[in-house]
């Protein structure tokens, strides 16, 4: 302490200032101990190293997987999606506490060791398997605690750009890039059920089987009255997808593209309405059977037709559904996969997810993995411990105020205390979350 009062910084403007430093006893990150709470009450990272092997033996083993995936998810939800930063991290005291285990006492682990993690032991076949199934097991603890009688499956496509010479990279006409294409699967709660990433110039609906089947199996064995539904955008209006849909009883919305015979089916409602348009847009809809020539039989399609001020044609927008009900509430039911654009979107701001920076694409598929586990745990807290008047918030949101509170470590002989700074979050606010968590820790399923 007092080689750093010695060493302490001044600045120009006022000489009564004096900067130290105290980085071992100093975190900028204290808002995490909130996370690693939801993380415990929900039974998440610690099943989740028991999953994973390794191939270590001996003496060379500091950290347990469990403690290197701990400090993976949480450094991305933070937003330290670089190896490097881990150099800092690992002496950071709240990155120490949330880690676990050796790093309590020493430190957590380092760019090498992390470095090794991510792109040595998570890469191997049946690790790199059970990483891409752990989203689904995360939901799954989730559901336990609070049931569901109904699922909606949102598919969708995303664009993650690339540079120089990356392993799968490709230019996509549609993105006007070099990139790769990953592909997500959310439900109605906006959790990420799976996310797979493919290369640049893949279709939208490309290795959908992939990414939905093992979801649908999930759900498969739920019984009662528990109702499915699917929406997807024009990238996945193929009829593979609606007779997998149909075999597994699911309920679904997919986006049509237009062609001649679809117009023609709406040729009545074309002409433009006749008088001064009103500001608000006119809004007519009709529903028929259609059948395509791939098609092995004709299904429902609701046609959206809007005409707006100022514009010499209508907009018109297809879906093909199996849905009931009026064609103004198919529309609106499908109008809602909107939310999957924004999780992608929260995803890209919030964590940077499309930051898939190394040569091999296996390395690429792993570090997208533990984003969408970051994902999920943020998303986790917001709608499970977040009070209504805070909901709200995004995930950014959450990083900013709740993630980067200062916080000074004060050591004691059997308690570690975590001086908080007072200024987002208040401690009514934290106290309240705090409590939140200790529900879903008492939800907890009895074991079988």
């Amino acid at each position: 302490m007092g080689e750093s009062r010695k060493d302490a910084l001044k600045v120009g403007f006022d000489g009564s200032i004096r900067l130290e430093f105290h980085g071992a006893t100093v975190s900028s990150d204290g808002g995490l101990l909130v996370y690693r709470d939801v993380d415990d009450s929900l039974g998440l990272t610690a099943p989740a190293g028991a999953v994973l092997t390794d191939r270590r033996t001996g003496t060379n083993i500091r950290h347990t997987l469990t403690a290197l995936l701990r400090q993976s998810i949480y450094s991305r939800l933070a937003g330290y999606d670089d190896l490097n930063d881990a150099e800092r991290l690992a002496v950071d005291p709240t990155m120490r506490q949330v880690v676990g285990g050796r790093a309590t006492k020493k430190q957590a682990a380092q760019t090498s060791q992390m470095g090794r993690f991510e792109t040595d032991v998570l890469t191997q076949p049946a690790n790199l398997a059970a990483l891409l199934n752990l989203s689904a097991q995360w939901i799954d603890q989730v559901q336990q605690r609070q049931p569901t009688d109904r699922i909606i499956l949102d598919l969708d496509s995303s664009v993650s750009e690339t540079h120089g010479q990356q392993e799968g990279s490709a230019y996509n006409g549609y993105f006007e890039c070099t990139c790769y294409h990953p592909l997500f699967c959310f439900n109605q709660d906006r959790d990420l059920e799976r996310a797979l990433l493919r290369n640049g110039n893949v279709a939208s609906a490309d290795d959908w089987r992939s990414v939905l089947e093992p979801v649908v199996a999930r759900y498969r064995q739920r019984t009662g009255k528990f109702q499915r539904f699917f929406r997807g955008d024009a990238g996945f209006a193929n009829p593979g997808v609606y007779e997998f849909l149909e075999a597994e009883g699911y309920s679904y919305t997919i986006r049509l593209p237009a062609n001649a015979v679809l117009y023609v089916a709406i040729g009545h409602l074309m002409t433009r309405p006749v008088g001064r348009p009103p500001e608000q847009p006119l809004v007519m809809y009709h529903d028929f059977t259609y059948q395509a020539a791939t098609w092995g039989k004709a299904r429902r399609v609701v046609a959206k037709i809007e005409w707006h001020q100022g514009e010499l044609f209508p907009r018109v927008g297809f879906i093909v559904t199996n849905l009931g009900g009026g064609a103004a509430s198919v529309t609106w039911f499908y109008n809602g996969r909107g939310t999957a654009e924004q999780c992608i979107k929260e995803g890209k701001v919030a964590l940077n997810w499309t930051r898939l920076s190394c040569h091999d694409f296996v390395d690429n598929q792993v570090r997208l993995q533990l984003f969408a586990l970051a994902y999920n745990l943020g998303n986790f807290l917001r709608r499970l411990a977040l009070p209504p008047r805070v909901k709200h918030w995004t995930l950014t949101t959450l990083r900013n105020k709740l993630i980067k509170i200062g916080a000074k470590v004060v050591h004691h002989a059997r308690r570690v205390v975590f001086q908080m700074a007072e200024v987002a979050i208040p401690r009514t606010l934290f106290a309240a979350i705090l409590r939140r968590v200790e529900r879903l820790r008492l939800l907890a399923p009895a074991p079988t």
